[in-house]
């Protein structure tokens, strides 16, 4: 038995409507959780894999992909409720996950806070705030470019840094699958790098899009956006 599950958790910002995608892998052994969720998204997450026969108590690890608040802002609550669940993150973003570095998000957004305009510097602060609250978790298995697991008949760890340092994304070989996390988003139909004023290494996140493009997937899962059929 070997699936891949794509969540689609719908909810609203400001009366804006928005959804993410995270991805569950299952095999005999092992069900993966990739990336959970904004802050707060516990109940969210638990009520979509219901709603896919699936459940949370279930799942034996959970791989987050990089270090922002919306792919691990539930971490710790789902750690807190569900603590046999092993943590999984690439190694050179587990020190932010875990807390031992300052988020380069956070730090990213102070520093923007004194050139925004006016009008803007309430909702900076905001989501200055935001994230501070997200709780570090500490990562049980670091991995790294290369690494292969048996997960759904097997799958190899990319790195793909650029969005952040140390992104990473999942390349499922047998069935041609790449989990790309938010190395890239759908819009209009083509697959773009994922929210270029965030990015905070523009020139390695157009490197990390060309690398997961040379797997010439069948499939390429987005965060933001869902599934991309080449």
């Amino acid at each position: 038995m070997n699936k891949i599950i794509v969540l689609e958790i719908k909810f609203k910002f400001d009366e804006i409507e928005d959804a993410i995608y995270p991805t569950v892998l299952i095999d005999d052994k092992n069900m993966i959780l990739i990336d959970c969720g904004y802050t707060g998204f516990l109940p969210a997450i638990e009520q979509v894999m219901e709603e896919n026969d699936l459940k949370c108590e279930d799942l034996t690890h959970v791989l987050i992909t990089h270090q922002d608040h919306d792919h691990m802002g539930s971490l710790y609550a789902l750690k807190q409720k569900y603590p046999h669940i092993q943590v999984i993150a690439g190694k050179k973003e587990s020190p932010y996950i875990s807390g031992k570095l300052k988020s380069l998000r956070l730090k990213q957004a102070e520093e923007m806070q004194p050139y925004l305009p006016e009008e803007q510097r309430a909702f900076g602060l905001e989501f200055c705030n935001i994230l501070k609250n997200v709780q570090p978790v500490e990562v049980d298995i670091e991995v790294q470019d290369g690494d292969y697991f048996e997960w759904c008949g097997g799958c190899t760890i990319l790195e793909t840094p650029g969005h952040t340092p140390g992104h990473i994304s999942v390349y499922l070989n047998l069935k041609q699958v790449m989990i790309a996390g938010d190395v890239a988003v759908i819009e209009n139909g083509e697959l773009v790098i994922a929210n270029p004023q965030y990015t905070l290494d523009p020139k390695e996140a157009e490197a990390s899009m060309q690398k997961i493009k040379k797997y010439d997937a069948k499939e390429i899962i987005c965060y933001h956006g869902g599934i991309f059929n080449p």
